[in-house]
């Protein structure tokens, strides 16, 4: 019964117009004060240890990294190094989006800011060469999936911090997975690029 109280609210929350994120906290809080027996002073005392853990210090930077990234033009590198690796390959574009995903996995931890990162510039690029937005955007979106998977990952950090987990055995549990995402995501491209004949480029020198 609370629980149903407790989604009801936040359905009738956002039916009303309110953002996602403060309607979930509007509904916690109502829940709560009125159908809990919890102190608020547990409430706000366990909010705030919380927050000490020396482990969310890293998500801040993780943030950061991100942004200097795409501000200092290292994305556009980025995207240079995965063309000049896999550019050859049918469906070149589609291939540079996921390997360069996978590159600013290991750099960021984000999946919206490897999405950001990427899709400023390979959205345009892959419309240009005729793909069709949905699908372009497609592509940016599924590799960009990488980002919380292959380490450092922003979530992992989170859970390790709340659950007590390792969160260097959460990295290094990251990395085949990551890999492996990638890798299927580049076959599936490859079929898909076949099927449509899109554009590949010469193969590079190993200069």
């Amino acid at each position: 019964m609370n629980a149903a109280i407790l989604v009801g609210t936040f359905v009738v929350l956002l039916v009303c117009g309110t953002p996602i994120a403060l309607g979930l906290g509007l509904a916690s809080l109502i829940y709560l004060v009125f159908l809990s027996d919890m102190p608020l002073v547990v409430i706000s005392h366990r909010l705030a240890s919380s927050l000490e853990a020396f482990t969310v210090m890293a998500i801040p930077f993780f943030i950061l990294a991100g942004t200097l990234m795409n501000t200092g033009g290292i994305t556009k590198r980025l995207v240079n190094l995965a063309m000049k690796t896999v550019g050859h390959i049918t469906g070149a574009l589609g291939h540079t989006t996921v390997v360069t995903n996978m590159i600013m996995a290991g750099m960021s931890g984000s999946a919206v800011a490897d999405a950001a990162g990427t899709g400023m510039i390979l959205i345009k690029a892959m419309k240009d060469e005729g793909y069709e937005p949905r699908t372009a955007a497609g592509i940016v979106a599924a590799s960009a999936t990488i980002g919380p998977i292959i380490p450092p990952s922003i979530p992992m950090v989170l859970y390790g911090a709340m659950a007590g987990a390792s969160v260097g055995a959460l990295f290094i549990g990251g990395i085949i997975p990551g890999f492996l995402m990638g890798s299927s995501l580049m076959i599936v491209m490859y079929f898909i690029a076949r099927k449509r004949s899109y554009h590949r480029y010469k193969r590079a020198s190993l200069r």
